[in-house]
């Protein structure tokens, strides 16, 4: 009998423009994790499409449990014990969390001649699964009614229920927080345990290091080799990943902030009574201001309501000494304020249009030829500029920027902005989701755009990258600001105990500023 419960070996991938795998190769043991790590674009997600059915291989095999197979659709693989929870969630809102677990294989029972759904067995049965995995979650509850990360758990669970030998896990901590993820990681030896072979796909090295046995690193569709974790360091992880040496994962901040204030912000406060309240800040001209908090703090928030997304009850801004009135986001573009928004899948990025529909769409004014038509050449031009300016890999401009990797994405996203020429830049989380060599190109761009004078707001879940790419941190608590610290003093400790400050009287805060 194998030692492998699942072998690739050979597979070949093409979309039109890009060869996605190239002879790309996996093994799986069972009762083992292997986690699957690469930059974005470097085809572990197509390869797990391809284990499960959804992508068809233009070449290569599949060895499952010592035989050869063909996985033609997800339903054979799931019939074989295969499961995935995919990157992108795919919840049905209106139904229930229990029909959403079951769906496709509910339990059925008699009623004379006609075959119904067993409401009651599903019911139980879920109840039964919850419980078993420690999730609290109501069975009967809506879908649309709870948060991402607990459909994401929901995700999981039905994954668990299908008493899976193989489990696929893409990214599954992206929108957990940290007890969370300590639940997966519990339900994740419980299955290993059992026998169950598991895929874990991740760009966060701290998880891999406690969960994973082993390590198969990809690189441009290219299988690259395979690892114990255990004899490899994150730095040695890194540089099989990008092919070379990061001595440093931030580049150096060689921007000098001046005296001048390019935005005032003072007492903005929320129509919300528990959102964002009497917040008051300056933004100086080339400086990036690092934002920290916890889950909950109002960091996102607060930035949307400067940009014009959400209603304020009090609060004036000045954009360069001049007081504006900021109702919406086109009053915001107009000021020359850009934002990144949190989730480039949800409100970034058009998914159906093409990367130079999305790198113009927010300058067409300035491309127009004409009062109705648009300039073709002058699109084309400015993609080109940011291709090349950004490093963005993409096969052409009309290619559908859903079919680029997430860092790509991200560029594309922050190239349409800086075709305004904005003066404040808004990024928030501009890299979660992205892989290690990914967030040193983001990181460079906004180190550079700080150089050129551009005043930059960074909003980073992540406290590593707070204190890396901050000139100053300005810290969140309970939707108010509870301190500032500057960047060469800032350490884990310090933003801590100001981002668990939940009562602090505004004029301490303004002394920290």
């Amino acid at each position: 009998m194998s030692e492998y419960r699942l072998v690739m070996k050979g597979v070949v991938k093409t979309f039109p423009g890009v060869k996605a795998l190239d002879h790309a190769q996996l093994e799986l043991r069972p009762g083992k994790v292997m986690a699957l790590m690469g930059e974005n674009g470097a085809g572990k997600s197509t390869l797990m499409k391809c284990m499960f059915g959804i992508y068809k291989m233009d070449e290569g095999e599949i060895e499952y449990e010592g035989e050869k197979v063909s996985i033609p659709t997800p339903l054979d693989a799931l019939d074989r014990g295969i499961a995935m929870v995919h990157q992108e969630l795919q919840p049905i809102p209106a139904r229930t969390v229990a029909e959403n677990i079951w769906l496709g294989r509910y339990p059925t029972k008699k009623a004379g001649p006609i075959t119904m759904v067993d409401h009651a067995k599903m019911y139980k049965d879920t109840d039964d699964l919850l419980k078993k995995l420690k999730l609290d979650i109501n069975p009967h509850a809506k879908l649309g009614t709870l948060s991402i990360a607990q459909m994401q758990m929901v995700e999981i669970a039905k994954a668990v229920s299908a008493n899976c030998k193989v489990l696929i896990l893409d990214e599954p901590t992206s929108s957990l927080t940290a007890n969370e993820v300590e639940s997966l990681f519990r339900i994740m030896n419980e299955l290993k345990e059992q026998g169950v072979a598991l895929v874990y796909i991740s760009h966060k090295m701290d998880e891999i290091k406690v969960i994973a046995d082993e390590v198969t690193i990809m690189r441009d569709g290219h299988y690259i080799g395979k690892w114990d974790v255990a004899n490899m360091t994150k730095e040695q992880i890194i540089a099989k990943m990008v092919g070379r040496e990061l001595s440093n994962l931030y580049p150096p901040l060689e921007n000098h902030p001046s005296d001048e204030i390019m935005m005032k912000v003072e007492d903005f406060t929320s129509i919300h009574p528990r959102s964002f309240r009497h917040c008051s800040f300056e933004l100086k001209k080339g400086e990036i201001l690092g934002v920290a908090g916890l889950v909950g703090a109002q960091r996102t928030e607060l930035m949307e309501g400067i940009f014009g997304l959400r209603a304020h009850t009090a609060g004036k801004v000045w954009i360069k000494g001049q007081e504006v009135a900021i109702k919406q986001p086109r009053d915001a573009i107009q000021h020359s304020v850009a934002l990144l928004t949190e989730d480039r899948r949800a409100t970034g990025i058009m998914g159906v249009l093409s990367v130079a529909d999305n790198i113009s769409i927010a300058s067409l004014d300035d491309l127009r030829k004409g009062p109705i038509m648009l300039d073709d050449k002058k699109i084309l031009d400015l993609v080109a500029t940011n291709k090349e300016k950004m490093a963005i890999k993409v096969p052409s401009p009309k290619t559908a920027i859903k079919s680029l990797s997430g860092g790509n994405q991200q560029k594309v996203l922050i190239a349409r902005w800086l075709a305004n020429n904005p003066d404040v830049l808004i990024l928030d989380e501009p890299t979660r989701g992205i892989d290690v060599g990914a967030k040193y190109e983001i990181y460079c761009i906004i180190a550079d755009l700080a150089k050129q004078g551009k005043s930059i707001i960074m909003i980073s879940s992540e406290m590593s990258e707070i204190i890396g790419m901050s000139n100053r941190v300005m810290v969140m608590c309970d939707g108010r600001i509870t301190g500032f610290i500057d960047g060469k003093d800032a350490t884990q400790e310090n933003i801590m105990a100001l981002a668990t400050q939940f009562e602090t009287a505004p004029e301490a805060a303004a002394a920290n500023q």
